[in-house]
């Protein structure tokens, strides 16, 4: 071998041993002497690299076991770097690396309590000065490629002190693989990541990547992550407790920020199940068996995100309204400082960095065009759970909503286009809610078909409460309702279809006892349009009930129901000047009764009144508040089971002073009811009797023409009671006076009257007249007999007698036979008879009969005692003259018991004679034998020709004692009549 060759050989073989001593010893050494060095100066913690080892022939670079940190407190490190360089990046100006794996890399990420995160303190780096700034920018990144880049076995400590809750969390097994990576190249690089993060959680990514621009596309797969982990986050904003929660996600993206940031991401899918949560105090708040969204996309350029689908099963969650008016979650979602300071500077920063306004503000257009659109396709919730309380009434109201169903489609956050929405819900323990239809939000519109079964109206108890003394024992309502919603500024709605409330039962809580209660009340045709009309086309009530009870100082059931409120200074206050609005049209079709009944009470009376009314059935015609149309009544019922009663006609309800003509008929009614009332107003019971009342009342433009019709049979009135009220009238008599042959009493009382007046009232002029009538009967019976007999004849309260004579003359008779007419009309009535006489005119007529008498008996006995023939009767005697002459002094000696006086025996026969007469006369004069005797008489002729003229029973007529009187008209003696009851 030439030497040249030799040299040559020796010269390349040393070379070649410096150049591998170099690169396998030296370099390694040196390399790793330096990075330990500059470890030592910059670190802030303990660090070293354990050993370098490079292959100067394959570019082949490792670097083993990096530690920063504490012995036991490891912040960065790893097992092994491997790196495996191309020969071509000398000639391609390109740092070309065929393979990097890096084994068993370890981080830890800590954030301490300030937000200090270590991996920025681990060196203390020295600043950079202008001098070693270049002057000009190099846009393009640095010139490399890998071909392949793997991690394998990597973890990740995150720990994070910020949170009230510190985070603590490791995500192991973390695999990386980085294919065909460039920096400068338009080709992406494929990537595939894969972690097992903490209780379960996994991370799946494949994708691909560019650095110019920054592009990014693939798939991210998160499963089985456990909230917990990460609650902590949320737990500052959101002050609730997780216990149970765990998501999984999976979706396409596509990252460029090229120009700007754009994310897309497609066919994401994510569900979350189960979830639980609790509020501060332990109290569940939220329990979610499964949420599920898929066909799901999101584009950030847009801020638009569209879910295709929803599902969602077996949510459960309380809503509270708390003592203050406050819900709960809105409380708890307000109640974190930390929140409410983040907020104000949000705000606060907000304020100070304005956007410039644009010309279309004013309209909305730039609000709309910030916001996030939501677009939901389809979303169904199923078996969901709603527990709602409120706290605000003194008793807590809870409702039940579930299960519940609810389906939504085409929903659009932004509103400006309609959404369907159809909901299925029970309602506490056995009602149940319906709705389906459209709504929008922008503007608030739509319409809903509503379907609502057996709604337990009790929940509204607690709200009737304070305002009621009232118990609202049941009631369920039901009803077929299409709604639509035609504005909301003002509000504006219509609300059209069918309810009813059946069962409803309520109770005076007061006086334990039903108040008002029905068992069906149907509403038909139902037209209501907020706040211009209601519209009804039909009411059917079946077997409604009222109770209304007048108290004992004259206040009513009514009253004592009502609350006592005090007023407070705000309700005082005298409330702004409003416009004056139309008052609603209403339009009632009709309204049917069917077996109803009611009860009214008087307890104002001693003993109290009490009755009922039942099977009350009939109609009420059209009503409308617009038209002024009049509404037919008719309705039939029973009081007290048995006595008919009837309401027949017509009115304007909403202004009956413009029309009304109602005829209201009671029948047979017992009086025996009416006993309370008898005996505070009239002093008496009632032992028996019937009524039969027909009131029929016409007004005509405020005119008031009225017709009450009182019928009472077989009236009878009990023992007499003590009444402070009574009024001062022989009740009885008027009783008597007022009933006819058949036992009835028959009263009509008309009054008229403007009612536009108010000084006009119905009631108290009905009453008057009633009294008037009752006291004109009793203060002068007799004419009033006398009107029932239809008589124009004179006082039937006296027989006249001519001075002397008991006989009855043309126009007594006639007064008599008028009287007993009357009272064959009135069989309960008793006459009484008092004879009298007159001394001063009866007194010497009676003398010269009297001595007539005398006479004749005298002569009488003469001619008995002489043998002569005599009739049967002294009184058939006729005495002469000359035979009265003879008698007269022995009349005058034995009835006088003397002599006539001496004097006498000088005058003229024929005057002394007339001097005896006269003394025996005056002496018979003032008899009261004689007087008496008359007045027997005259009372008898007045019984005898009632009882044998005038058919009059003699047991109803009694003579009383005799009596004195005056001489009445035309020289007349009066014997009064007086009247008297069984």
């Amino acid at each position: 071998m030439p030497n040249g060759m030799k040299r040559v050989l020796i010269g390349l073989m040393a070379a070649l041993v410096c150049y591998c001593l170099l690169g396998f010893l030296i370099l390694p050494g040196v390399a790793q002497r330096v990075v330990n060095q500059q470890l030592i100066q910059y670190a802030t913690v303990p660090a070293r690299l354990e050993r370098i080892e490079f292959n100067p022939f394959s570019l082949e670079l490792t670097l083993f076991n990096l530690r920063l940190g504490e012995e036991k407190q490891q912040q960065l490190g790893f097992e092994r770097l491997y790196l495996d360089l191309e020969w071509s990046s000398l000639w391609r100006r390109v740092l070309q690396i065929e393979n990097i794996e890096l084994i068993q890399l370890h981080t830890e990420v800590v954030f301490d309590k300030n937000g200090v995160l270590n991996l920025a303190q681990l060196f203390d780096l020295p600043p950079a000065t202008d001098e070693e700034s270049p002057d000009e920018t190099d846009d393009e990144p640095f010139a490399l490629r890998i071909g392949r880049l793997q991690l394998v076995k990597g973890s990740v400590h995150f720990a994070d002190q910020r949170p009230e809750e510190p985070i603590d969390f490791l995500l192991d097994s973390l695999n990386f693989e980085l294919l065909n990576f460039a920096t400068r190249s338009d080709d992406a690089a494929d990537a595939v990541l894969v972690a097992t993060g903490p209780s379960g959680a996994r991370v799946d990514w494949t994708g691909q990547v560019n650095l110019a621009p920054i592009r990014s596309s693939g798939r991210l797969e998160i499963s089985n992550l456990m909230l917990k982990d990460f609650w902590a986050y949320a737990h500052d904003a959101i002050p609730l407790q997780l216990q149970e929660g765990q998501l999984s996600f999976a979706s396409d993206y596509r990252l460029d920020l090229a120009e700007r940031t754009e994310l897309q991401l497609s066919d994401l899918n994510a569900q979350l199940a189960p979830l639980k949560l609790h509020a501060p105090d332990g109290q569940p708040l939220v329990q979610l068996e499964n949420l599920e969204i898929s066909q799901t996309s999101l584009d950030l350029a847009k801020q638009q995100v569209v879910i295709g689908q929803l599902r969602s099963r077996k949510l459960e969650t309380w809503a509270t309204r708390e003592h203050d008016g406050e819900l709960n979650w809105q409380k708890l979602l307000t109640s974190s400082p930390d929140a409410a300071d983040d907020q104000s500077q949000t705000i606060q920063e907000t304020d100070n960095t304005e956007p410039p306004q644009s010309p279309s503000s004013d309209d909305g257009t730039t609000a709309d065009s910030n916001a996030w659109q939501v677009l939901l396709r389809d979303a169904q919730l199923r078996d969901y759970q709603v527990h709602l309380s409120d706290r605000v009434p003194d008793e807590e109201v809870t409702l039940e909503l579930g299960p519940l169903n609810l389906d939504v489609s085409d929903f659009d956050s932004l509103g400006t286009s309609p959404f369907s929405l159809e909901l299925d819900t029970a309602v506490g323990n056995q009602g149940s809610l319906q709705a389906e239809g459209q709504l929008q939000l922008k503007p608030a519109t739509g319409r809903l078909s509503i379907k609502t079964q057996d709604i337990d109206l009790r929940i509204a108890q607690a709200y009737l409460t304070p305002f009621v003394h009232l118990e609202l024992r049941s009631g369920l309502l039901a009803s077929q309702l299409e709604f639509e919603l035609t504005g909301t500024e003002p509000l504006a709605f219509n609300l059209g279809g069918a309810a009813e409330i059946t069962q409803m039962h309520t109770l005076d809580t007061i006086n334990d006892r039903d108040f008002v209660k029905w068992q069906r009340l149907q509403l038909g045709g139902l037209d209501y349009r907020h706040p211009q009309q209601l519209q009804i086309e039909r009411i059917d009530l079946t077997q409604p009930y009222a109770r209304f009870i007048i108290n004992p100082d004259l206040t009513t059931n009514i009253n004592d129901l009502l609350v006592d409120k005090t007023p407070t200074a705000d309700s005082d206050a005298t409330p702004g000047a409003t416009e004056p609005t139309e008052p609603m049209a209403i339009h009632i079709g009709g309204i049917s009764i069917n077996d109803g009944s009611a009860n009214f009470s008087d307890l104002s009376l001693r003993p109290p009144f009490i009755t009922a009314v039942q099977e009350l059935n009939g109609e009420i015609g059209t009503i409308d508040n617009r038209e002024q149309l009049s509404a037919s009544v008719d309705i039939k019922g029973k009081v007290d089971r048995y006595a008919p009663v009837s309401i027949k006609g017509e009115l304007t309800p909403f202004d009956p002073l413009q029309s009304l003509d109602i005829a209201t008929s009671f029948r047979q009614v017992e009086l025996t009811t009416l006993s309370p009332y008898s005996s505070k107003f009239a002093g008496y019971r009632i032992r028996k009797g019937r009524l039969d009342l027909d009131l029929h009342y016409r007004i005509q433009q405020g005119q008031l023409n009225a017709e009450n019709k009182v019928v009472l049979q077989q009236l009878q009135l009990g023992e007499q009671v003590d009444s402070p009220e009574a009024v001062d009238l022989p009740v009885r008599l008027a009783v008597a006076l007022l009933k006819d042959s058949r036992g009835t009493i028959s009263i009509e009382l008309p009054v008229q009257g403007n009612l536009n007046n108010p000084q006009f009232d119905v009631m108290p002029i009905v009453w008057q007249t009633l009294r008037n009538l009752i006291a004109r009967a009793v203060k002068a019976p007799f004419k009033f007999l006398a009107g029932l007999a239809g008589g124009d004849q004179g006082d039937l309260s006296q027989v006249l007698f001519a001075p002397g004579s008991s006989d009855l003359d043309q126009q007594a008779r006639g007064n008599l036979d008028t009287l007993a007419h009357a009272l064959q009309e009135r069989p309960v009535l008793r006459l009484e008879v008092e004879g009298q006489s007159s001394p001063q005119a009866d007194g010497p007529l009676l003398a010269e009969q009297w001595l007539q008498r005398e006479y004749q008996e005298t002569w009488y006995k003469m001619l008995q005692r002489r043998g002569d023939k005599v009739p049967a009767d002294a009184a058939q005697l006729e005495v002469g003259e000359e035979e009265k002459t003879a008698l007269l002094e022995g009349i005058y000696r034995s009835r006088l018991g003397q002599q006539p006086p001496a004097q006498w025996d000088e005058l003229d026969e024929q005057v002394r004679s007339e001097k005896m007469r006269d003394a025996v006369v005056a002496s018979r004069a003032d008899s009261t034998a004689l007087l008496r005797r008359l007045s027997r008489d005259r009372a008898s002729s007045i019984k005898e020709y009632l009882v044998e003229q005038a058919g009059l029973d003699d047991s109803r007529v009694y003579l009383l004692d005799t009596g004195i009187s005056h001489t009445g008209q035309d020289g007349q003696i009066p014997t009064p009549l007086h009247l008297g009851t069984e």
